[in-house]
């Protein structure tokens, strides 16, 4: 797959993973996008490295977007525990 296609995936995976995970985010959609684009890689290969599957066959292959959505969900909760207490602890 391309670039170009990644970033499709990522971008409607990391869209997938914030309606799966509902909540105030610190980040606006630029880095839900990020995460999704750089979950989606992730997904990927640590579905080729732990599972042993080829992950990331083709832009319309379930497992592709399957390994997309859950890298994603996966940095979305990793940056929700980093940032998130950030911005509660703010004063005005």
């Amino acid at each position: 797959m391309g670039i170009i296609a990644w970033i499709i995936i990522g971008l409607l995976a990391g869209a997938i993973a914030k309606l799966l995970m509902p909540g105030k985010d610190p980040g606006g959609i630029i880095v839900t996008m990020l995460i999704g684009i750089v979950g989606g890689l992730l997904g990927g290969w640590l579905g080729k490295v732990v599972f042993g599957v080829d992950s990331i066959d083709g832009f319309f292959d379930l497992s592709t977007w399957i390994a997309a959505i859950a890298g994603s969900l996966v940095l979305l909760l990793l940056y929700r525990l980093v940032t998130g207490n950030r911005h509660s602890r703010r004063h005005a």
